[in-house]
């Protein structure tokens, strides 16, 4: 994005950063500079790729499969374990904030439920709406947890 230097630029808020977003096309969701931009305010913008991926940009930078995203104070829970029924991984989603990808609902490819505060924005295809996205800030992960 022309002008749009991290270093120099105060903080995004997650509806800032929806606005610049919205109505991007399909594959090319956002600049190098803006999800720089993102992670340095701490937000994370979440959308769809293909029919199975979800996208995180900003600061979580990930691809992920289209199943439920956990979240604790610090980001985005993964199994660390050698074992899909890890204990301890376990204990750590009871409190979990969440991400629900939804494919093919609401007139949309990808859409996403969640308790986290968040703004949203469209992704387009030509000039079909492909995607509502979200953003949030990673500061508002607490608020969507859930006290075990």
């Amino acid at each position: 994005m022309p002008g749009l230097n991290e270093q120099n630029s105060p903080p995004l808020t997650a509806k800032e950063a929806a606005a610049l977003l919205d109505r991007c096309q399909y594959r090319d969701e956002g600049s190098r500079a803006l999800f720089a931009h993102m992670k340095a305010s701490a937000l994370v913008a979440v959308y769809g790729a293909s029919d199975d991926l979800v996208m995180l940009s900003g600061a979580i930078n990930d691809e992920l499969g289209a199943s439920t995203i956990h979240l604790g104070m610090k980001g985005l829970l993964q199994n660390r374990c050698e074992e899909e029924r890890c204990p301890y991984h376990a204990e750590e989603l009871k409190g979990a904030a969440t991400i629900e990808p939804r494919f093919a609902e609401d007139g949309v490819s990808w859409s996403y439920r969640t308790a986290i505060p968040h703004e949203t924005f469209l992704v387009m295809e030509d000039d079909e709406i492909y995607c509502r996205g979200i953003v949030f800030a990673v500061s508002d992960i607490a608020k969507a947890m859930v006290k075990a």
